[in-house]
This record gives C-alpha cells, structure tokens and sequence, in this order.
C-alpha cells in the first residue's frame, strides 16, 4: 500500500462522475501493477486539473521545488536551457503526482538514461469529427500491415479520447530525428497507399474527412499518453492496450474502458503489452526499405 498522503481526497477531480482525487490516486495504486512497466524511468509531462476537469488544466514539465527528494528527477536539455521531469518508478511516485491534481501522466518515447534515443515509435491515427470509429479500426490494421511488412510488430491502443495509437517497440540505437524521418516516410507510405482514408495533411481544411497519420509525437521531448493513463474526460476513460485481433471488434470504441472497468479486463485478461520490450526492433534496415517503398509507391500513385 502507498505511502503518500492524499490532501483534500474528496476534491470532485471528475464532477460529473463523482469521481474524487481519493478514488484517482486508489485507480492508479491498483493499476500500477501493470502500467509501471510502461512508464518507469520516462522523464513525464504533467496534466494537471487544481480544480477538476472543468476548469482550466496545464501541462507541467519543469517538477516543482516543493515536490519532495525522494522523487526521481533527470535534467535535459532543451532550447537555450535545460528542463528537470520528474520520471516514475514506483506506486508512491504515481499516486504523489495524482495528489498534485495531474490526472493523466504524458511519458517521453525515451528514457530517463538515454533520452536522445527511443525505443517506442508511435503512430497516432487522429479521426477528424464524427470520424467513423470503423475506419480508424481500419487505419490501424493498415498501419499494421506495413509495420510488419517492414519486420516490426506493431501493438494497439486506443486511446480514451477519439483515435488508436499503434505502437512499435525499438532498440536504443537510432536517435529521435532518425525515428521520427522514419515514422514520417511510414506516414507517407500509409497516405499514399490509403489515399481516400488516410492523409498526412496537417491543415483540417485539406483533410477532407480522412485520418491523419500523425508521427510527430516521435520528437524529441514529445510525450504520448502510456498504457492505463486516465484521460480528463467525462467518464474517465483509460488509455487501454489491445490485442491486434480486437481491431476487428466493431463493438471497440476508443473510450470503452474506464477506471471503473479497466481492472476488471486487466484481471481478467492481463497486459496484451506485458512482453513488449522483447520485440524490439532495429531501423536501419527497415528505414532503406521504407525509403525504396515511398520512391516505388509514389512512382505508381504518379
């Protein structure tokens, strides 16, 4: 059991839901089991909610100098300075952070030790209003298939907001600038291949109702949401990793679980993540191939 002393565990965090800082902070206690191992060691960016989802939030980089010693810190640089996160490795760390109202803990794609190299590369499939939650099951089983095509394998998660994230685990190798040309010329790769579904389009105006494919979380000091992060939405639904066959569930919504059933599925079920790390890939070889495929498909689409 935690350590860490909630102050004022009644707050109303989810008002609507009646959802508590108390009933939070006991949320991410139970589920550090299995959201730990996705999150330890990687430097965070904090949402913070001082007044409940619906007032004004913030994200939080720089840890605060009230926020106590024994709490893991790693100083990094960025333009013109540098930047203290705090990282997590431990239940007590993750309950500290729900104590400081942060409702959904954002984590680098790097860790604490090697920050300029990745070993998770993110796809964000982001549907556009109203979206069609069939056709980002879609985009995702697309991006799939070239993820393996490539000889990656690719993992799902939707997200507890509106998409899917497909993830591929990496080895510490390749820098972020080199993974995020990568996932770029995979992004184009995709858009081509999926012209009337997929785009990489960043202007709304010019997506005309398809998906972006959005690689740009593949960034140094960009954060994407981890396994099991509760998002600030009505419902607190949870970001919840999948296994590949429940794309084909046309029953799957990105906010099906929640903190109220998502321990449920993991007690059930387990961590379709659980062993991750150990398909952990390379890109060299799979970047020459991508770059021969964009010449090869964009010579065809022309």
């Amino acid at each position: 059991m935690t350590t860490v002393e909630i102050t004022h565990p009644d707050k109303l965090l989810f008002p609507a839901d009646g959802i508590t800082k108390a009933d939070l902070a006991s949320y991410y206690e139970r589920v550090s089991e299995w959201m730990l191992p996705h999150i330890s060691f990687r430097p965070v960016s904090m949402q913070r909610f001082p007044d409940g989802i619906d007032g004004k939030g913030f994200f939080h980089k720089d840890i605060p100098a009230y926020f106590p010693d024994w709490l893991r810190r790693v100083e990094v640089p960025k333009s013109g300075g540098t930047v203290t996160h705090v990282y997590v490795c431990d239940t007590d760390a993750l309950v500290y952070l729900v104590n400081q109202n942060t409702i959904t803990p954002h984590v680098w794609l790097s860790r604490a030790d090697r920050v300029w190299q990745p070993d998770r590369m993110v796809i964000d499939l982001d549907p556009p209003p109203g979206s069609d939650f069939n056709a980002v099951r879609r985009a995702a089983r697309h991006s799939g298939d070239l993820l393996r095509e490539l000889g990656f394998t690719p993992f799902a998660q939707v997200t507890g907001s509106k998409g899917i994230h497909v993830w591929t685990p990496l080895r510490r190798r390749a820098g972020h600038e080199e993974v995020r040309a990568f996932a770029g010329d995979l992004a184009r790769v995709l858009a081509i291949r999926h012209p009337d579904d997929l785009t990489t389009e960043w202007r709304k105006e010019k997506r005309d109702g398809r998906i972006l494919v959005d690689t740009a979380r593949n960034t140094y000091a960009q954060t994407a949401v981890p396994p099991y992060a509760v998002r600030p939405r009505e419902g607190a639904p949870v970001a919840t990793p999948i296994e590949w066959e429940e794309l084909s569930d046309s029953k799957l919504r990105p906010d099906r679980w929640n903190v109220g059933n998502v321990l449920r599925r993991l007690g059930t079920k387990g961590d379709p993540w659980a062993d991750i790390s150990s398909y952990a890939r390379g890109i060299s070889r799979a970047r020459r191939r991508v770059e021969s495929l964009l010449r090869s498909v964009s010579e065809s689409a022309g």
